[in-house]
């Protein structure tokens, strides 16, 4: 048979999956395995499509290790914020807002 891909599965998705393909789970970061659900698989071994006997260990991971990253899931973020509001209004020095902010009157 061959080792199921778990990667980016849910832990209780990977054990449904590990469990229809005939492969029993172990994690070295998770002993409890068998009790996480809703943390995701990061990394396996052997890789998907190994040609692996009935009730052989497909070791996989939740958690990257030392140096690996991690970080989880992030929206990409810009590096500055937005032009325009305060920012736009700071540009011009000479500006009606500009005095306004500083504490100089526009009279």
């Amino acid at each position: 048979m061959r080792v199921p891909r778990l990667v980016g599965l849910m832990a209780v998705d990977a054990r449904q999956s590990a469990e229809a393909q005939g492969v029993l789970l172990a994690s070295p970061d998770r002993p409890d395995v068998h009790l996480a659900v809703v943390d995701y698989v990061v990394r396996q071994y052997p890789p998907p499509g190994v040609e692996v006997p009935r009730g052989a260990v497909v070791t996989v991971w939740f958690d990257f290790g030392e140096g690996e990253g991690g970080g989880g899931v992030r929206e990409p973020r810009p590096t500055r914020p937005p032009r325009g509001g305060l920012q736009r209004e700071l540009d011009e020095p000479g500006g009606h807002a500009y005095a306004a902010f500083v504490g100089f009157g526009t009279r």
